[in-house]
C-alpha cells in the first residue's frame, strides 16, 4: 500500500487543504465586514470557527483510529468543512447573525482535520527511515499555507470582492478531496469495537473490563466512541513526552494568538499602515519555512524535544523586540519568530509519531490541533482588548506568554529512567 501512494501526492493534498484553511480565516473576516459592515461581527466569526476545534479534534481523532478507510473519513471531514464555509458565506447578511455564528462554530468542529488529521496518516505513507524528513516536509507545508493564504484572501478580496475570496478558499479545500480519499487503508492491527455492522471484530488482549458496556443500535457506538476519546485524553496525559510537547505548543499557540492581535496596531504605528501589520505574517511564515528546509535536509541535527522549548523562547523574543517600536527591528522580530515556530511545529509532530500509540495516533494529532487552534484563538480575544489600552503591554504579555511556554516544558517531569531532554 505505502507503494501506490505516493508521498508527493500526501503533501500536495495537505498543502492545498491548508492554504485553503489558512485563507479562510481572513476571508470570513474580510466577507463579514463587507457584508455586515460590522468589525465585531467579522471577528466573531474566525473566533468561531476556530475556538471549536477543542472539541472537534478528539472525535474526529477517534473516528479517525477506528477507521478501515481514514482517508475516506479524511476526504467527508474536508467536504464538509467546504460546505460550511460556503453556507456562512450564504447566510452573512440573509440570516439573523447567530444563525450564521452557530454555522461557523459548527464548521470549526472540522478544522483539526485539515491539520492532524492529514499528519497522522503520515505512518502509512511512508516508510519508518524516512519518516524524519517527511515529517518536516509535512511542517513545511503550514508554513507555506501561512504565506500563501493570507496573501490569496487579500488579493482576492480586493480583485474580485471579500466573498469570493470565502469561496476560493472553500474550493481549495475541496480540492484535497482526491488526495484524502486515495489514502492507503489501514494495514496495522489497531483494536476495534468489540462490533461493528454485527460482525465481531478482534478486542485487545488482557482482562475483560470490569463494568458492561451497553449495547443497542446507538447506544453501543456512542459508548465506544467515548470510551475511545478518553483512552486518546489518558494517552497524552499519561505519556510524559506528549504531555510536555502539547503543553508547550498549546501555551506557543496561545502567545501567537495574542501576537497576532497587536499586528494592525504595530503596523499602524511603526510601518505606516494597518495592513502592513500582516505582512509580518508573510515574513514569519517564510523565516519559518526556511528554517524547516533545513531540518529537512538534517532532520536529527537538534532532538525534537529541545526544539519545542528552545521555539518557545524565540517566540518570546519577537514581541519582546517589537516592543522597541523600530520598523527594521520589527520585520527582524518577525523573521525570529517564525524561526521558532516552523521548527517547534516539525518536533512536535516527531514527538507525536514517536510516542502516540498506533491504536490512537490520529486522536492524538487531531486532539493537540483542537488544543493549539483553541488556545490561538483565545490568546487573539485575552490580547484584543489589552492592546486597544496598551500594545506595549499586549506585547509583554505575549512575551510573558511565550517564556511560560518553555517554562511548561520543563514542569512536566521527564518519564522515569530516562533523563530530560537537553
Amino acid at each position: 500500500m505505502k507503494r501506490r501512494y505516493s508521498f508527493p501526492v500526501h503533501l500536495t493534498g495537505a498543502a492545498v487543504a491548508r492554504t485553503g484553511d489558512e485563507m479562510a480565516g481572513p476571508a470570513l473576516v474580510l466577507a463579514g465586514l463587507a457584508l455586515t459592515g460590522s468589525a465585531a461581527d467579522a471577528s466573531l466569526l474566525l473566533a468561531g470557527v476556530t475556538v471549536s476545534s477543542v472539541l472537534g479534534g478528539p472525535v474526529l481523532g477517534s473516528l479517525l483510529d477506528r477507521a478501515e478507510r481514514p482517508g475516506r473519513l479524511l476526504a467527508a471531514a474536508l467536504a464538509l468543512y467546504a460546505a460550511g464555509l460556503t453556507a456562512v458565506l450564504v447566510g452573512l447578511g440573509r440570516l439573523p447573525f447567530a444563525l450564521t455564528l452557530a454555522a461557523a462554530v459548527l464548521t470549526g468542529l472540522l478544522g483539526p482535520a485539515l491539520s492532524g488529521g492529514w499528519t497522522a496518516q503520515l505512518r502509512a505513507v511512508v516508510r519508518d527511515d524516512r519518516l524524519d524528513r517527511a515529517n518536516a516536509l509535512d511542517a513545511m507545508t503550514f508554513g507555506a499555507a501561512g504565506l500563501a493564504g493570507p496573501a490569496l484572501a487579500g488579493g482576492t478580496a480586493e480583485a474580485l470582492g471579500a466573498p469570493t475570496a470565502v469561496v476560493v478558499s472553500a474550493a481549495l479545500v475541496a480540492l484535497a478531496l482526491p488526495a484524502a480519499w486515495a489514502l492507503p487503508a489501514r494495514t496495522d492491527p489497531t483494536p476495534k469495537s468489540p462490533t461493528r455492522g454485527g460482525r465481531p471484530r478482534p478486542v485487545p488482549p488482557g482482562p475483560a473490563p470490569s463494568v458492561p458496556v451497553p449495547s443497542g443500535p446507538l447506544v453501543g457506538p456512542a459508548v465506544g466512541l467515548a470510551v475511545d476519546i478518553a483512552a486518546g485524553l489518558r494517552a497524552v496525559v499519561r505519556s510524559p513526552a506528549l504531555a510536555r510537547a502539547t503543553l508547550t505548543s498549546v501555551v506557543s499557540c496561545t502567545a501567537q494568538g495574542m501576537l497576532t492581535a497587536c499586528l494592525a496596531l504595530l503596523g499602524e504605528r511603526v510601518l505606516g499602515g494597518a495592513g502592513r501589520g500582516a505582512m509580518l505574517l508573510s515574513c514569519a511564515a517564510v523565516s519559518a519555512l526556511a528554517a524547516n528546509a533545513v531540518l529537512a535536509r538534517f532532520p536529527r541535527t537538534i532532538a525534537p524535544d529541545t526544539l519545542l522549548w528552545t521555539g518557545a523562547l524565540l517566540q518570546a523574543a519577537a514581541p519582546a523586540a517589537a516592543v522597541l517600536g523600530h520598523p527594521t527591528v520589527l520585520v527582524a522580530a518577525a523573521f525570529v519568530a517564525g524561526i521558532g515556530e516552523g521548527p517547534q511545529l516539525t518536533a512536535l509532530f516527531a514527538v507525536r509519531h514517536r510516542e502516540a500509540p498506533e491504536r490512537l495516533r490520529s486522536q492524538v494529532f487531531t486532539t493537540g490541533a483542537g488544543l493549539k487552534i483553541t488556545g490561538f484563538a483565545l490568546g487573539a480575544v485575552v490580547a484584543g482588548p489589552v492592546a486597544a489600552r496598551s500594545l506595549t503591554g499586549a506585547l509583554l504579555l505575549a512575551t510573558g506568554t511565550a517564556v511560560l511556554a518553555a517554562l511548561a516544558f520543563f514542569a512536566v517531569p521527564a518519564a522515569r529512567g530516562r533523563a530530560a531532554p537537553a
